[in-house]
């Protein structure tokens, strides 16, 4: 990206903060408890189509929740990107403040909620995942019908219940201007809804899940600690 569209998407993200693009032991992960990999990235990011092949070449194994996440901070240099959601953006900002970043960058890869990478490098990306294996902490997480039991436990810390509802098929989507102007981009796991299903503190708790707003969305709940903070739970349902 050249120094003068870099100033100007500085410029349009003002309000945000500063955005940049970014060109030990290993736990196995547990499909059970798959590790969660959110990607943020935008249409209008000439980084980000490498970061979008390596979630949508993980997006079919059991032991990992791929999510990706379009941000709204590129969509003034040309092009609206298409999934986009302010929401999205929110999402990237509050891991940045939890973990003391000054600026929020694509494409970038959060694991487990903890772990930050660039989401272009293949290998980077794999080993991250390997590393954080599955989260740990949480309550045990089981679905009957639509009918969310969480389990109990003595030692928790207050965390949230999210719903999250992506789109699990290929969406190839034609970019007719900026810097992706003239590609067909695939995407996977795009994020269609994110639901505060409530608060966790350890007291076992039935919660029952919504309807979706879309047909064909594949669904998780995460539990998260805080915003921005560490994913201590995570199963498919």
């Amino acid at each position: 990206m050249t120094r003068s569209i870099l100033s100007i998407a500085l410029s349009a993200a003002a309000a945000l903060g500063s955005v940049s693009c970014l060109g030990g032991a290993v736990a196995a992960a547990d499909p059970r408890q798959p590790t969660v990999v959110e990607l943020f990235q935008s249409q209008g990011c000439s980084s980000c189509p490498p970061a979008n092949a390596n979630l949508n070449a993980i997006a079919d194994r059991p032991d990992v929740i791929a999510l990706s996440f379009a941000v709204t901070y590129w969509d003034q240099l040309g092009w609206k990107d298409t999934f986009g959601s302010p929401r999205w953006t929110a999402r990237q900002w509050d891991y940045a403040h939890r973990a003391g970043r000054p600026q929020v960058a694509t494409p970038q890869v959060i694991v487990n909620g903890g772990t930050a990478i660039i989401g272009s490098n293949r290998r980077e990306l794999d080993a991250a995942i390997a590393r954080a294996g599955a989260p740990h902490g949480g309550p045990a997480l089981a679905l009957t019908g639509d009918l969310l039991a969480v389990g109990a436990s003595a030692y928790a810390r207050p965390s949230i219940l999210w719903l999250v509802r992506y789109d699990p098929r290929v969406r190839n989507v034609p970019i007719r201007a900026g810097e992706n102007e003239g590609r067909t981009l695939p995407h996977r796991d795009i994020v269609r809804e994110l639901v505060k299903l409530g608060d966790w503190s350890g007291r076992a708790a039935n919660i029952r899940i919504p309807s979706a707003r879309e047909p064909g969305l594949a669904a998780a709940i995460l539990v998260q600690q805080g915003a921005g903070g560490p994913i201590i739970a995570a199963r498919r349902i």
